[in-house]
């Protein structure tokens, strides 16, 4: 039977259509999919969840999340937008963690902090870095990362530290620079650089001050 051609336009322009919807669909579920895989393997999900952080008996910190993803027998979670409020050992807040992932291990006790995380001390002090662990079995912030921290005038740029929540104590691995402060070079073997907020910022003895930080005169 032969058609007009108008009609095999319109018939062909048809089909199309129904293909491009059919299609259309496919993408739409194929990407649904992809999104809700970590919801549908998780064991159990939490919104708005919260855990206080012990050890022996004292309370560490406070962890809280929007949502939390459970996995292995729920001995880890995966967070999402996370705050953490650590408290000294009178119970009083001593800093806040913010970050938008983190994961929480309960076997090995370790909380880690990633993306955009920020510490921030009652006293002031604020710590940038993309990653940080809270061991709470030692109640120590470790990370291998670069960071940057700052104290009213000083500011210390490094890679790897570690640190008690209060950040009264911060142990630089590598120092890349220090403004605002002195900087004394450790005189033995392996020292570890340290910066303390009623103390001189101390520094590797492979790194010379950097610009516009003032060395101590030696008696």
């Amino acid at each position: 039977m032969h058609r007009p051609p108008a009609r095999r336009a319109t018939m062909l322009l048809a089909l199309l259509s129904v293909a491009a919807v059919v299609g259309c669909r496919r993408d739409q579920k194929a990407t649904v999919a992809r999104a809700a895989t970590t919801a549908d393997s998780a064991d159990q999900i939490m919104y708005k969840m919260s855990i206080i952080l012990t050890d022996r008996g004292v309370q560490r910190a406070e962890l809280s999340a929007d949502t939390g993803f459970f996995f292995d027998e729920n001995t880890r979670a995966e967070l999402r937008v996370v705050s953490t409020t650590f408290f000294d050992k009178d119970g009083a807040r001593s800093g806040v963690l913010t970050s938008r992932r983190g994961t929480y291990n309960t076997r090995a006790n370790v909380m880690e902090a990633r993306q955009n995380v920020v510490i921030v001390g009652v006293d002031g002090k604020r710590l940038m870095s993309p990653m940080v662990r809270f061991e709470q079995f030692r109640n120590q912030i470790v990370s291998d990362s670069p960071f940057v921290l700052i104290e009213g005038e000083r500011r210390l740029e490094g890679i790897g530290f570690e640190s008690d929540p209060q950040m009264l104590s911060v142990k630089v691995r590598k120092l890349s620079r220090g403004t605002g402060a002195s900087i004394v070079l450790p005189s033995g073997r392996g020292s570890t650089p340290m910066f303390r907020s009623d103390a001189p910022i101390t520094a590797p003895p492979t790194v010379p001050p950097a610009a516009g930080v003032t060395p101590p005169v030696k008696p």
